[in-house]
């Protein structure tokens, strides 16, 4: 192995275990639960007032009061990440029902949400989307 070689090797070995050790020392940040955004609430029309309750009894526990998210738990869903031209109402419609694989947010996988129906479904997304507008996410 010649001097240029050895050199990349050593490098690569030393980037290697940086990373190695900075996953396993560096402390994983405490959940603290806090609102992610802050969140406008408007005059919500009657099926989103609907799909407020729907959401508050299914999704609030992890997305937070008004879907503001809650740091460390799930991420806010007024946020441009979830506006229509990105994640439309079929991307909440498959989430509920199957789940999701983390992949915008480091929180890990969200679980299907159990005991929830196509209807409440749709009534949670009009409330989320009526949210959203308010906030400028649409």
């Amino acid at each position: 192995m010649n001097g240029r070689n050895l050199v990349i090797a050593v490098v690569l070995l030393l980037g290697a275990a940086v990373f190695f050790f900075r996953g396993i020392f560096t402390p994983d940040q405490p959940a603290t639960g806090a609102a992610m955004v802050s969140v406008t609430v408007p005059e919500l029309s009657g099926p989103a007032q609907d799909g407020e309750a729907l959401f508050n009894r299914s999704c609030a526990t992890c997305h937070g009061k008004n879907a503001a998210g809650q740091d460390g738990v799930a991420p806010p869903l007024i946020h441009k990440i979830y506006e229509p031209n990105h994640h439309g109402d079929a991307s909440f419609r498959l989430a509920a029902a199957n789940g999701v694989r983390a992949h915008h947010w480091p929180f890990g996988n969200m679980p299907p949400v159990e005991g929830i129906t196509e209807t409440e479904i749709r009534k949670i997304t009009l409330y989320v989307r009526e949210l959203q507008r308010a906030n400028g996410v649409y």
